[in-house]
């Protein structure tokens, strides 16, 4: 039988039919009852109100208090964005030049911490850089000033940042190892330096892992909750911790909802418009 006739079949859609409906019940079914939520209303004398208003959006879009959160989040997220790319395309690119049995140990220490839970990672933070953790307790002892960690912008920054970096350092090595040495030693043998040669020949091969890294790392940084939680406090809330209080703590599902819709549809926004840019320039470059 010809490829032709048997492409032509629906098999493939029938077998296909099992994970597809999965992947609605667990994304598409949530995801529809968190929008037809948001646009309840509620009433602490009488719960949630079944209707459809756009009296949350409005909240949201035009409250300077959510306006704060979200910069916040947003900020939070080009940051470590920024400082995923600057640590870990040089550590991809000397992982990648590494020699066994050295690049599996590194890759080990890479990619070990995803195995461990963000929030142990996190409280690990707290003991290690805490008012009273062991790096602050040493520094106490021996005279110095404490260093700020907990509860401060600079210390959700770097915890997130040990979170997020081996997502970065795996999407540009995978690309690395596609790249022609070659390349670089035609560089080298005309007169590049190494300096040169990283970010002439390899940088410029390895956007795609950079696109995808950023990404990755942009979107779970965005939608952050441990982390944030716990080094920033309730001083320092982003959106997903303000989601958790609406739902939680004041039981106002319907404005957390929308709170969650605005999130998604930003960071969606963000994303495609970056992946768009990065693919324009991309494309221009290699014509």
């Amino acid at each position: 039988m010809s490829s032709e006739a048997v492409s032509g079949k629906p098999a493939p859609y029938w077998l296909s039919l099992p994970g597809f409906a999965l992947f609605a019940v667990m994304l598409f079914v949530p995801l529809g009852m968190t929008i037809l939520l948001s646009f309840y209303s509620f009433d602490y004398n009488q719960g949630i109100q079944p209707g459809f208003s756009l009296h949350n959006y409005a909240e949201v879009l035009g409250d300077s208090y959510f306006h704060e959160i979200f910069w916040r989040t947003f900020k939070y997220g080009l940051i470590v964005t920024g400082l995923c790319v600057l640590i870990g395309v040089p550590e991809a690119y000397i992982l990648n030049r590494m020699r066994s049995p050295w690049r599996a140990i590194s890759l080990l220490a890479i990619i070990g911490p995803l195995l461990i839970s963000v929030v142990v990672r996190t409280l690990g933070w707290v003991i290690l850089m805490g008012n009273n953790g062991l790096v602050n307790r040493g520094l106490d002892a021996i005279g110095l000033a404490k260093i700020p960690f907990i509860y401060t912008e600079a210390g959700v920054i770097v915890a997130l940042v040990h979170v997020m970096i081996p997502f970065m350092i795996v999407s540009v090595w995978a690309v690395l190892q596609k790249v022609d040495s070659a390349t670089e030693n035609a560089a080298a043998s005309l007169g590049a330096s190494q300096f040169k040669v990283f970010f002439k020949v390899v940088v410029p091969q390895v956007v795609p892992g950079i696109l995808s890294g950023s990404l990755i790392v942009f979107s779970l940084t965005t939608s952050a909750f441990a982390t944030p939680s716990i080094i920033g406090g309730r001083r320092l809330k982003v959106a997903s911790t303000t989601i958790y209080d609406e739902f939680l703590n004041t039981l106002e599902w319907p404005l957390g909802a929308a709170i969650a819709m605005v999130l998604l549809i930003a960071i969606m926004v963000v994303i495609l418009s970056w992946n768009r840019l990065i693919e324009r320039r991309y494309a221009q470059v290699f014509q």
